[in-house]
């Protein structure tokens, strides 16, 4: 691993003994080229941007958007924007800026859905910042999308480049500071800390968004949050 990565922006947490890592363009380059293929998670997220819009001309921020794969699914009344710290293929609609040095926006711009997916897990001291940051190009009856990854799974997995693992219950606290929580949902319940591959279990999860008491803490891999701004 390169010193700009190893070195890269570190912040004070609680514990003075700890650092945070925000790791840099090097790195997430390599890592957004693994997923220019939509997955379960992506799916599921441009079903939900697509009722969302209901047909209407709308515009969308993707906040974290990697290879903006996320377009190639949705419907052509939403015009999408993406910014991200690694861009692959430039385009007038993509922008590539670091989030944690600079804000969230795309030019003046507010948008009608902003959407952030695997996005807060690497947020890690500014996660109240860039929830403000979202807020403000947000349109007064825009909806903000945001996937979380629940740390309380049975089969809990940290994936090692987190830097904002914090409790589900923490997180939403947080969100609703900043937004009204509208609704919240899993993306998929499942044995195991990944979301499913399997045809039969990926089609009954796609179009389950109930959370079932007990059940759910436990075996739910990532929350989705439907919010409106306060």
């Amino acid at each position: 691993m390169s010193d700009s990565i190893s070195r890269a922006t570190t912040s004070k947490q609680d514990d003075a003994d700890s650092a945070v890592t925000y790791h840099k363009k090097d790195l997430w380059k390599g890592e957004n080229a693994n997923y220019t293929r939509p997955h379960y998670r992506l799916e599921k997220a441009a079903r939900i941007v697509n009722r969302i819009s209901a047909g209407k001309t709308v515009s969308l921020l993707d906040v974290g958007c990697g290879p903006a794969a996320l377009a190639g699914l949705l419907e052509p009344n939403i015009k999408y924007y993406g910014v991200d710290i690694a861009i692959h293929a430039q385009a007038p609609n993509l922008l590539e800026v670091d989030l944690m040095e600079s804000p969230i926006k795309f030019a003046d711009n507010r948008f009608d859905i902003v959407i952030a997916q695997g996005f807060f897990e690497y947020a890690g001291e500014f996660q109240d910042q860039k929830f403000a940051e979202i807020a403000q190009v947000l349109r007064e009856d825009g909806t903000f999308i945001v996937s979380y990854v629940n740390f309380g799974h049975r089969d809990k997995f940290i994936y090692e480049l987190y830097n904002n693992v914090k409790p589900i219950a923490e997180f939403r606290a947080s969100l609703a500071r900043h937004f009204t929580v509208r609704k919240s949902f899993p993306t998929s319940h499942n044995w195991r800390h990944f979301e499913p591959n399997r045809k039969l279990v990926k089609a009954v999860n796609m179009h389950f968004n109930a959370n079932v008491p007990f059940v759910s803490p436990l075996l739910v891999v990532e929350y989705f949050f439907i919010c409106s701004r306060r």
